[in-house]
């Protein structure tokens, strides 16, 4: 699923497509990707593009009248940018969106059809956010009482966009592999130390991709999101050897979810168990990432 750095890399491209731009018009591949119905997709269309904004792991794109389109990728959704009035053809296409400098286009692989689009007002939109605090805008007391608000497991919560914004699976793998701490460690029981490490590998790991991401992204549109790639250190990486340390990278699966962790720099060499961490995981994590994208906090 596109996470932080990669929706930051998608907002860097389409600001310098569509920024001031007219939306002439919205075509739709499948029934499934409108989630709403009030107010009307036509409100959008004919309508200046004004702001383009992050909310969550969703990109929000707003016209004249506070209208915005906020599209959620789920795990296999993908924007493009093609030539304008770019056909519309084949499975994979769920929307085009249409403007005079080029059409950008909605592809999901798979069978299952996550990705999904809202048309939505500015009030609503602001509902719309799950709540979770932005790391950088935040400091090491704001980002520990947020991740504190239940005693989860470090992995759960930093994933929990009611806590904080933006982080997922893959790149929750790669701060945590910089903190040096357990995936499973329960955040009631975080030292003082420990919550500055988190916290400044949480920053320095989002910073670092950010970055790399948005620079890319200056010169061509974001066309390989992934989330396995080859710079990480342990996501995806698993069988590989750490390069901090050079031992194997391990991995736990559970449901939709995925733990990459060294074993020698985050839990003193202990290999976990799949079987021994079941019910811990089943108490811990929705079963599935649409449970876990739909919670908001109260």
């Amino acid at each position: 699923m596109p996470e932080l750095p990669d929706i930051s890399a998608y907002i860097t491209a389409l600001e310098a497509r569509i920024l001031g731009q007219t939306l002439d018009r919205v075509r739709l591949g499948s029934v499934f990707l409108l989630r709403t119905v009030d107010p009307p997709l036509a409100n959008a269309e004919g309508k200046t593009v004004r702001e383009i904004r992050r909310v969550g792991k969703r990109v929000a794109i707003g016209v004249d009248g506070d209208v915005w389109l906020v599209i959620h990728l789920m795990i296999a959704g993908r924007l493009h940018w093609k030539p304008a009035g770019a056909k519309l053809a084949g499975r994979r296409n769920l929307g085009a969106f249409d403007f005079s400098s080029g059409t950008m286009t909605l592809t999901e692989g798979g069978s299952k059809r996550r990705a999904s689009l809202h048309v939505l007002d500015g009030e609503a939109l602001r509902a719309a956010n799950p709540g979770g605090v932005e790391v950088f805008e935040t400091d090491l007391a704001g980002f520990r009482a947020a991740l504190s608000l239940e005693n989860r497991t470090l992995k759960r919560a930093l994933t929990d966009p009611r806590l904080i914004s933006g982080v997922g699976n893959a790149y929750s793998d790669e701060i945590l592999h910089e903190a040096q701490l357990s995936p499973i460690t329960q955040t009631q029981k975080l030292k003082p130390e420990e919550w500055e490490r988190l916290f400044a590998a949480t920053r320095e790991t989002l910073t670092l991709w950010i970055a790399r991401l948005r620079a890319e992204a200056l010169n061509n549109f974001p066309e390989k999101v992934t989330a396995f790639r080859p710079e990480f250190a342990v996501h995806g990486k698993f069988g590989q050897p750490c390069p901090r340390c050079g031992e194997k990278v391990q991995r736990i699966r559970y449901a939709d979810n995925e733990i990459n962790y060294c074993a020698r720099c985050q839990t003193g060499g202990r290999v976990l168990a799949d079987r021994s961490l079941s019910r811990l995981l089943g108490s811990d994590w929705p079963r599935t990432l649409e449970e876990l994208e739909a919670l908001k906090r109260k």
